[in-house]
């Protein structure tokens, strides 16, 4: 089974490696040294279980890289690369012995629910994608919390659930992946869910890293195609963070990580108020065009 996943994961790798390749050549564009510490930096934690979702949408924020209106888009395809390298990794390490039928079921949902977010996402106005990303960094950062006030559930045992459960959690991924392209990173509430369940929670990994691979691949193909991307941070982002992965999968055993969650915490928060506070305000300037245009008409 475990080959059977890896061929198609190995296909979908080079596919979107060539797309990507394909743009970044048609835009002339280069990657920038930001780009090539923040995918670093946020791969490398993200490897050890932190998340990268949320620290990238901080930084983003606080150094205005990219415009709000294609913050989720970036980061997903600039996180595409460094998340296959972890699904093949995780795969590898773990995949053989979680249910099949678990792991694959919630691989394909996460891929459908990505596929079916893109479009969505692409459509959104500003000030909602804003308010989207600004709740779920809210979200993040409690979830950060709950990790260092050892609140998380532990999780047991299993290497399988229960036939409702199994269905229950493949739907659970569909949300997650239509979620994911509005910056929501899945890991964490993935993580939460699986253990609740009952499973072990080393197993969840190759769960989450093996869906957000073909997730990203597919949502990003189209990302791409749209392109509604800042090209330069997403090749920094590719670059830095595939080498940041390997290093932190084949080289770090364990890590006190306490701290560094409650400065992300911090960092996450406030980003969270700033992206919450345009999103408010551009919801009222709407209101406003809607009002005056009601008014001419």
């Amino acid at each position: 089974m475990l080959i059977a996943l890896l061929i198609p994961l190995g296909l979908a790798i080079a596919a979107f490696a060539a797309i990507l390749a394909r743009a970044v050549w048609s835009a002339g564009a280069k990657p920038t040294r930001e780009g090539l510490v923040l995918g670093a930096v946020t791969n490398f934690f993200d490897t050890l279980g932190i998340g990268s979702f949320a620290p990238t949408t901080a930084w983003f924020k606080f150094r205005n890289l990219v415009p709000d209106g294609i913050i989720p888009q970036t980061m997903l395809v600039g996180h595409s690369l460094p998340t296959m390298a972890q699904a093949v990794i995780f795969l590898i390490l773990l995949g053989v012995v979680v249910d099949p039928v678990l792991l694959v079921g919630c691989m394909i949902a996460l891929l459908m629910g990505g596929l079916l977010g893109a479009p969505l996402v692409a459509r959104a106005r500003i000030w909602v994608i804003q308010l989207v990303v600004g709740v779920a960094l809210l979200v993040a950062a409690g979830l950060y919390a709950m990790t260092n006030l050892d609140l998380m559930p532990g999780g047991g045992t299993a290497s399988s659930l229960p036939a409702s459960l199994t269905v229950i959690a493949i739907v659970a991924n569909f949300l997650f992946g239509i979620l994911l392209n509005f910056g929501v990173g899945h890991y964490a509430p993935s993580l939460i869910m699986l253990s609740l369940m009952g499973l072990d929670p080393r197993l969840a990994f190759p769960i989450m890293a093996g869906g957000g691979a073909l997730t990203v691949a597919g949502a990003g193909v189209r990302h791409i195609s749209m392109g509604q991307i800042d090209l330069r941070i997403v090749i920094g982002m590719a670059i830095g963070g595939v080498p940041a992965v390997l290093l932190a999968a084949f080289l770090v055993k364990e890590m006190p990580l306490e701290m560094l969650r409650w400065l992300v915490i911090a960092v996450v928060l406030y980003a969270s108020a700033v992206m919450l506070r345009a999103s408010m305000a551009g919801n009222r300037e709407s209101r406003v065009e809607a009002a005056a245009a009601g008014v001419i008409g």
